[in-house]
């Protein structure tokens, strides 16, 4: 069997998974037999699950896909034919894909990542109990002989 093409490069899902099961305290068949018994007991764990397993299954078509793409190589004279090349444009997307479900993997595992703040006020949002309706439900209530404001008219008239 020809060598890989990526054997060269950083063993992504291998570094990813170490660093879930690091920030875990559990080997991921533990983790991921914890987030199917109780899915909603830790969102963050759910989702990195979710997504360390497209990013084995990215990591997979990518192998295969360069598996295809080396074998097709050495049947190939100087020249390149197309359907060669357009099993390299598959690795390249492979690559795109893997490497974008890395990110997000990445991405779940760093608690200070842009976003992340916003993120958990918004679950904590969600968690707290309503006092009122979220929007206006009703005109607002003017007094007798006070006028609404000006920008409130004009507000309710199209083409203005």
């Amino acid at each position: 069997m020809p060598e890989r093409i990526s054997d060269g490069a950083e063993d992504v899902v291998g570094v990813l998974t170490e660093r879930i099961e690091a920030r875990f305290g559990m080997d991921l068949d533990q983790l991921k037999a914890a987030v199917t018994a109780a899915p909603t007991a830790n969102p963050d764990a759910t989702d990195v699950v979710k997504w360390h397993g497209l990013l084995v299954e990215a990591q997979s078509v990518l192998d295969r896909t360069e598996d295809d793409l080396l074998a097709a190589l050495q049947t190939q004279p100087s020249e390149v034919d197309d359907p060669t090349m357009d099993l390299a444009h598959r690795v390249n997307a492979a690559v795109t894909t893997r490497d974008g479900r890395a990110m997000v993997v990445k991405w779940f595992l760093d608690p200070d990542a842009p976003g992340k703040k916003d993120l958990a006020a918004e679950r904590l949002a969600r968690l707290r109990p309503r006092t009122g309706p979220a929007v206006q439900t009703s005109a607002p209530h003017h007094p007798g002989g006070v006028p609404a404001p000006a920008s409130a008219v004009r507000a309710g008239r199209p083409g203005r």
